[in-house]
């Protein structure tokens, strides 16, 4: 099995399963992604599938398809997607590793690259020991 950039909760995927059944055919997944903007410098970005591009990352689970732009992997890698409703908002989350600093709202963040050295000596750390 390969390495994911980002994974998802069951309430993410249940909320991606709901959005797709709710956009009429051809409505097969979703985007995430980041852009530049707002006063903590990035945000991500979200948009619905119809025509999956080849050069996403697919992340799937429990027949929810999310894909991940490629210029947005290494400041997603790590990742988890959630889903929650509160009192105020309801909407998708993330928690990111690679995140410095956000806003006020938690909508706005600053991002960091990934350090991809730092994730294959944790990767190499956590693989289960042969005995």
């Amino acid at each position: 099995m390969g390495f994911q950039v980002m994974t998802m909760t069951d309430a993410a995927a249940a909320r991606v399963r709901a959005i797709v059944e709710n956009s009429g055919p051809g409505a097969k997944g979703i985007r995430v992604g980041i852009k530049k903007g707002g006063c903590a410098g990035m945000e991500y970005t979200i948009d619905l599938v119809r025509e999956p591009n080849p050069k996403d990352d697919l992340i799937e689970r429990e027949g929810a398809s999310v894909w991940v732009e490629p210029s947005a992997v290494l400041y997603l890698l790590g990742t988890q997607m959630d889903f929650e409703t509160t009192t105020l908002r309801s909407g998708f989350t993330f928690t990111n590793p690679n995140q410095t600093s956000a806003c006020g709202c938690g909508e706005l963040v600053e991002l960091k690259a990934a350090d991809l050295a730092e994730l294959a000596r944790r990767k190499h750390e956590d693989a289960p020991v042969a005995g």
